[in-house]
């Protein structure tokens, strides 16, 4: 077996959390799920540790505040249910369905939560999601793939994560009405275009979570706002002679 026939590391003590955004409340069929499912076995097979779950299915509050309970919302399942499993995580893979070429309304809130909790920090002093890894999957039945990957991929990294190479994978049906993921004859698990993105993508995402870990995380110098709040400038010149 050469080199590129085995695993160049071992992944048994990373974890992941995978997050389907579909519109679908359990137990009702998600195609995205069965999407989802390839990915997290590959993981699962290597010994992470993988917890998945319906952003659905929990009572969030829609804002961009750590706690909605705090501005007003009576129940809010972000902090207490969601939240701690992303922050205990080496990998996101937020998952989810395409309406109108564009990111369900779940996803953008699951955006949104994310983003309220970008001010926090890691124990280096960095922003919380330094060091951690993100991908996308996305499903549907008309165009728009790469276009709802592009939003949710920036969105990631905008707030600290870690994006590997090809870190995203879709599958679409024909443009217009027709069968999804998991319908007979939808030929989407056996698409071997969406089987390698999605193989791909699970594998940039191990690698690059390895490294991190092996690296303690994305050095310090250079990132951290307390510093520079302090005056930190970190080699940069406000007023370069060169003006």
């Amino acid at each position: 077996m050469n080199a590129s026939q085995r695993p160049s590391a071992t992944y048994s003590d990373l974890s992941a959390v995978f997050i389907n955004c579909t519109l679908k409340k359990s137990p009702d069929l998600s195609h995205t799920q069965g999407l989802m499912d390839r990915s997290i076995a590959l993981m699962r097979a290597q010994g992470v540790s993988v917890d998945s779950l319906r952003f659905i299915d929990h009572n969030v509050a829609t804002g961009v505040y750590p706690d909605m309970r705090e501005h007003g919302w009576d129940e809010d399942a972000w902090p207490d249910e969601i939240w701690p499993k992303i922050d205990a995580a080496d990998i996101l893979v937020i998952g989810g369905p395409l309406w109108l070429g564009d990111n369900a309304s779940t996803t953008r809130q699951l955006i949104e939560r994310l983003y309220a909790m970008s001010g926090l920090f890691n124990d280096k002093g960095q922003y919380v999601y330094y060091g951690k890894t993100g991908g996308t999957l996305i499903t549907g039945n008309e165009d728009g793939v790469k276009h709802a990957a592009m939003s949710t991929l920036y969105s990631l990294q905008h707030i600290g994560f870690t994006i590997p190479p090809a870190a995203d994978a879709g599958w679409i049906g024909e443009v217009g009405p027709g069968p999804s993921y998991l319908d007979p004859g939808s030929g989407g698990p056996e698409n071997d275009f969406t089987n390698r993105n999605t193989t791909f993508m699970t594998w940039n995402l191990l690698h690059l979570a390895r490294m991190l870990k092996d690296a303690g995380g994305v050095p310090a110098y250079g990132n951290l706002r307390e510093a520079w709040n302090d005056g930190e400038r970190f080699g940069f010149d406000a007023n370069p002679e060169y003006r």
